[in-house]
């Protein structure tokens, strides 16, 4: 079938003008509400060049991993100390330790009204909380977040990079396209013995894109066991030889083969979207 040209220009048009909405949508915005904080950071294929060099250029897998998503970090230096029972907290410039129930970054309570509506004065978000659990603190980045439309955020630890053995980390799922506040982290205090440092120039935690289908019930309880090696079917055994047996039945091997492939799919890909793109604006 002829498509007629007018068509044709009025499709790509339209595919162009599609491209370029798409291209002004963002995954996610972050909001800085407490002035001077660091802004969120790409996070790092090296894990801040703390993955070993080999891993670094072979190891496919960590850097992908190490890469997903954004660090977040305390918005200043602050410390908090535990002793089973209460919690204590203090910051840079204070000269005081102070109780933890729930509290204000110094001074930001002014700040958040003098630029909020009159209706929302008097609702800044805390800094740190201490919930009822015993020695879990919450964590108020100095961010607000949202996402686009079906995007949720997984917020955990930093990916691959060394932790502190004084507080563990909570993960969570915050459906951040239907809310727009604060984000935040919860973390269990370990230490009981000495202050607990949290330094604003090290990660506190990782946000990563979800789309929420991801993680629906319907495709989690969709899974296969195959419950002995019997059952496997010829192209099961065929894909294991090429994962494998072949790699191992050349007499040299390359190293780190799979981060090339994968590699190089990229690149194609990112080939394939310039090409598309220059069809669409270019008729």
């Amino acid at each position: 079938m002829r498509v007629h040209p007018c068509h044709s220009n009025h499709v790509k048009e339209r595919n162009a003008r599609d491209r370029a909405a798409m291209s002004n949508e963002h995954i996610i915005s972050f909001y800085r509400a407490v002035p001077g904080t660091h802004a969120p950071m790409r996070a790092d294929r090296g894990a801040l060049g703390v993955l070993p060099t080999s891993a670094f250029q072979y190891c496919e897998a960590v850097t992908s991993a190490s890469a997903f998503g954004w660090y977040i970090f305390a918005p200043i230096s602050f410390h908090l100390q535990w002793d089973g029972t209460d919690v204590l907290w203090t910051h840079d410039g204070a000269d005081a330790w102070f109780p933890l129930t729930s509290c204000h970054f110094p001074r930001f309570a002014a700040h958040f009204d003098k630029h909020a509506p009159a209706e929302i004065k008097g609702y800044a978000p805390p800094f740190l909380t201490r919930v009822s659990v015993p020695g879990v603190v919450q964590i108020w980045s100095g961010l607000f977040v949202r996402t686009a439309p079906d995007w949720s955020l997984l917020i955990r630890p930093p990916a691959n990079l060394p932790r502190s053995h004084c507080y563990e980390p909570f993960e969570g799922i915050i459906e951040t396209d239907r809310r727009l506040g604060p984000l935040f982290t919860n973390v269990r205090l370990t230490a009981t013995d000495r202050p607990i440092e949290f330094n604003p120039d090290r990660p506190l935690f990782q946000v990563q894109p979800l789309r929420r289908e991801t993680y629906a019930e319907q495709y989690l309880r969709s899974f296969n066991l195959i419950d002995d090696l019997s059952r496997l079917t010829r192209e099961d055994w065929d894909a294991y030889r090429e994962t494998v047996v072949k790699p191992n039945e050349a007499r040299y091997r390359p190293v780190g083969s799979y981060a090339a492939s994968v590699r190089k799919r990229a690149r194609g890909s990112k080939r394939s979207e310039v090409g598309d793109s220059a069809e669409g604006l270019f008729p």
